[in-house]
């Protein structure tokens, strides 16, 4: 999981945190970045244990435990007055005048701490009355500081408390071992909560205990029912001492001397048990905690430079861990691992969220954030909001907080400059790349941010930082990068939030910019900014407002457990195919009214232009407008497939050959290709199963069901799972262009053999004899002619399929690319998005998918009529009149890119030509 990095400096107020934020320690946690639950006993592991003179204190403080029902002692202790204890039970005392900085707070006055402890309910009113005997005989003896001086103790009414010197820290009163849980027995400091009890089989030693080294001082622990307020928060103890391994195991023995030497980092030491989880008060938020390290200026803090941060909360008992609950209850704490299947509950309520405004503050924020490519203002950014901004950035989350970012503020007009002009050349090469549909929208998007934002900035990410054994990055190399991104993020709401616009320039060469920027050629450049204040944040993004792309809805997103289940939280997992049929629905009756009434009024015959006025109703009517908007850009759809019927012989082309000519498209040289430069459209390419493996191409899109379907004269074609899938994937796709920016679909296939399938499939629909709807398809003599249609009688006949089960007849009979053109046409509808059909595959595709959704061929525009038999009868049932009627035969999408530039003058002309009243021309 990424670190936040954030998790030491949430209580600073904004704007004052170190640049070394991302290494600050929380309470209790070494600067190795180890944390250790906060109030806990330490032991030193110098310290011998079963110190003579410890023991005897220990009796003594035993001795002063009140005997009786433990059950009673808690409320006694609550309900008694505590003298000489500042606000919520916390000691106003302070240390003398002349200790340390680090010095911890002197040892209240026994006189004045009640005599008994405030005991966590839960437990302690099922403790045996007989386990409060041997309890003061087994209590553990207090272990000697390294100068052999006693510790003092937090124990009330403890004589060695009196007589023992000051200590630079103090300890808790660690909790006596019993073969029965006695719970809270000891009592404690007015602030601390109750020692645990541990079991007396336990790992650790009875008589292990230990104080603190030079300087380090221990955490104290808040009132387990109450907060504290701001005075016994000042008076708490500022640091806290981290706890070992709970396991208690004994460690080597350092030198005293190296315990002093280095008095603020103190090492983990083995601890006893915390308390039960019903009397420990929940997980502190970070603002509580004791104490924050204060790094060196402008580095990462060292041992030598970590100081505690003075009046700070004190530390407060973290969440109980695994088997601590065991542990207070004196059972084994290995024994929640033979209830694993427990529900464990957990110690307190949940940490708190944000309050309503401050959440729909944070959601603000990320919702008005824009990407700004006009209109920036040349005022200056302050220095302190730009730092803010890089503080905020600088805590993102990393992965295994590697912090791989740096960050480079370009404020030179030359640099800027110089950088613009680097843009620049690469937007005129992208430009060159887009189809002309694309390319008349991003001429009008102008990238003059670069000179008009008075500050730039670009994010680095360092993909060697930290080493090669970073936390997360040893099978993800790519985490520095999204790091980084992450970064980007955080800055950029920042900047929201603060008034400044960014837009981030991505017409880059990144190997370029690095050296033009004289950066180390390890750096890679993750984002180019520019940053400062606009005249306005416009309410939808501008590629929106442009018409580039579309936002895709939140439904179409979210997965539930497996990729494909998709549903919103809260709901059950829906069909894709269910949920796009049900939003396909029929033309708009005003917008179809107003459009015959606009043809009346133009300044033309009423009818003068046939056919193409009826497609510039459908338009109408499709888009719910009048006039409609012109279908640019538009994207044609080349699913590709293999056939298992070839192995039949139905064709002289080999099967490779589908391999070849995908590769032909990607390459620009098919047919295909030609038509989309000549139109502007868009080549898009999809495999969903071609019978090769296809090398990761730009504009190929990887959907391989498998590697081309089975001989429908053995067996089904495909699956109906598998057929379901080609159709949602069809969904997909036509989802995918459509929130592109595309406003029209053109349908196209390749796949040797795929002629075959489409007699089959125009057959079972129309109800044709295979020999009235068999074609030449790629070009055959009469003779394999005659043998194709016995290869598709002979399919029909072993399968029977049902016209009326759609899903079923493509599972038995169909290609992959049929099903995906079906989704497609679904798809397109659904989204009210023209689609123009190509040759007798595309026919075959639009039956199936009437059968499936008779109110789909709304959007259906037949391109133009094939040359192959089935294609005549597949537009004769669907009663689609084609555009073009040129004898062509050749599929991927030629007719109905040649039919593209009709549907486009048809919305056109509804635009551009005047009516009889405007033109001043009198009407017959």
């Amino acid at each position: 999981m990424p670190d936040d990095g954030t998790a030491g400096a949430a209580h600073a107020p904004e704007g004052a945190q170190d640049p070394a934020d991302g290494q600050a320690a929380e309470a209790g946690q070494e600067p190795g970045g180890t944390p250790a639950p906060a109030g806990e006993p330490v032991t030193e592991a110098g310290q011998a244990p079963g110190d003579a003179d410890a023991a005897a204190r220990t009796e003594e403080t035993a001795g002063a435990v009140e005997a009786g029902d433990p059950a009673q002692a808690a409320p006694a202790a609550e309900a008694e007055p505590r003298p000489g204890a500042g606000p919520e039970g916390v000691p106003a005392e302070q240390p003398p005048g002349g200790t340390a900085p680090e010095a911890a707070e002197a040892v209240p006055d026994p006189a004045a701490v009640p005599a008994a402890p405030e005991a966590a309910p839960t437990d302690t009113a099922e403790a045996p009355a007989a386990a409060e005997a041997p309890a003061a005989a087994e209590t553990p003896a207090a272990v000697q500081d390294p100068a052999g001086t006693p510790a003092a103790q937090e124990v009330p009414e403890a004589p060695a408390a009196a007589e023992a010197p000051a200590a630079p820290a103090a300890l808790e009163a660690p909790a006596a071992q019993q073969e029965a849980p006695v719970a809270q027995e000891t009592p404690a400091a007015p602030d601390t909560a109750a020692a645990p009890e541990a079991p007396a089989d336990a790992a650790q030693p009875a008589d292990q205990a230990a104080a603190p080294p030079a300087g380090t001082r221990t955490a104290e622990q808040p009132h387990p029912e109450a907060p504290e307020s701001p005075e016994a928060q000042d008076a708490g103890l500022q640091d806290t001492a981290p706890a070992a391994d709970p396991a208690g195991q004994a460690q080597d023995a350092p030198e005293p001397a190296a315990a002093a030497a280095e008095p603020s980092a103190p090492r983990p030491q083995p601890a006893e048990p915390e308390a039960a989880a019903a009397g420990i008060p929940q997980q502190p938020r970070a603002e509580q905690l004791g104490g924050e390290f204060v790094p060196a200026e402008g580095s990462v803090p060292t041992t030598g430079h970590l100081a505690p941060t003075p009046q700070e909360p004190a530390a407060t008992v973290p969440a109980p861990r695994d088997g601590d609950t065991a542990a207070a209850s004196g059972e084994e704490p290995g024994g929640e691992a033979q209830d694993a299947g427990r529900e464990r509950k957990p110690a307190g309520p949940p940490a708190p969220a944000f309050s309503d405004a401050e959440r729909e503050a944070v959601l603000k924020v990320i919702r008005e954030r824009r990407d700004i490519r006009n209109g920036f203002r040349s005022d200056p950014i302050p220095d302190e909001v730009l730092r803010r901004v890089l503080e905020a950035a600088h805590t993102a989350p990393s992965v295994g907080h590697s912090q791989p970012w740096d960050f480079v503020v370009i404020r030179s007009p030359e640099t800027r400059r110089a950088m613009h002009e680097l843009v620049m050349r690469q937007r005129e090469a992208y430009a060159k790349s887009l189809p002309k549909g694309r390319a008349k929208q991003f001429k009008d998007m102008k990238i003059e941010a670069i000179l008009d934002a008075p500050v730039n900035i670009v994010v680095t990410a360092d993909p060697t930082r930290g080493g090669r054994h970073v936390l997360g990055r040893h099978t993800q190399p790519q985490m520095a990068p999204y790091s980084s991104a992450l970064a980007v993020e955080n800055l950029w709401l920042a900047a929201r939030a603060e008034g400044l616009g960014v837009g981030w320039v991505s017409f880059f060469d990144e190997r370029e910019m690095v050296r033009a920027l004289g950066l180390p050629e390890h750096l890679e450049a993750v984002a180019y900014l520019c940053v400062g204040y606009v005249d306005e944040f416009p309410e939808e993004p501008e590629l929106v407002q442009t018409g580039w792309s579309k936002r895709r809805p939140l439904s179409w997103v979210v997965h539930e457990e497996t990729y494909g289940r998709r549903a919103l939280p809260g709901e059950e997992p829906h069909d894709l195919l269910a949920e796009t049929v049900a939003q396909i629905r029929p033309l708009d009756a005003k917008a179809l009214g107003e459009a015959w009434e606009r043809q009346k009024r133009m300044t033309k015959p009423s009818g003068a232009l046939g056919v193409l006025e009826i497609i510039s109703a459908q338009l109408c009517g499709l888009s719910r407008q009048c006039p409609p908007p012109v279908p640019e850009p538009a994207a044609v759809v080349v699913f590709a497939g293999d056939h298992g019927v070839h192995a039949q012989g139905v064709t002289p082309w080999p099967q490779e050959v589908t391999a070849q000519m995908v590769a032909n498209f990607l390459g620009g040289g098919a047919v295909c290709n030609a038509f989309a430069n000549q139109v502007g459209a868009e080549v898009c390419v999809v495999d969903v199963g071609v019978a090769a493996d296809l090398p990761a191409t730009t504009g190929l899109l990887p959907r391989k069901i498998r590697p081309g379907t089975s001989d429908m004269t053995a067996g089904p074609a495909m699956t109906r799972e598998e057929a379901k899938k080609a159709i949602e994937i069809g969904i997909e796709t036509a989802r995918d262009l459509v929130a592109a920016g595309n406003k029209a679909l053109l349908t196209g296939e390749m796949g040797i053999a795929n002629t075959t399938a489409s007699a089959a499939l125009i057959s079972v629909f129309t109800g044709a004899d295979p020999a009235e709807v068999t074609g030449r398809g790629t070009g055959i003599s009469d003779e394999m002619l005659a043998h194709k249609t016995d290869v598709v009688r002979r399919a029909l006949e072993l399968h029977q399929p049902d016209p009326a089960d759609p899903v079923g007849v493509l599972a038995a009979v169909g290609g992959f690319e049929h099903a995906a053109m079906v989704g497609l046409l679904l798809g397109g509808a659904s989204l009210r998005t023209p689609v123009i059909l190509d040759g007798v595959s595309a026919g075959a595709a639009a039956l199936a998918a009437r059968a499936i959704a008779p109110e789909v061929l709304a959007a259906c525009i037949a391109g133009h009529r094939s040359a192959e038999p089935g294609h005549v009868a597949a537009l004769k049932k669907l009663g689609l009149r084609p555009l073009i009627d040129l004898d062509l035969r050749l599929g991927e999408g030629t007719g109905a890119l040649l039919a593209l530039p009709l549907v486009q003058s048809t919305a056109r002309a509804m635009h551009e030509v005047a009516t009889f009243d405007s033109a001043g021309v009198t009407e017959k």
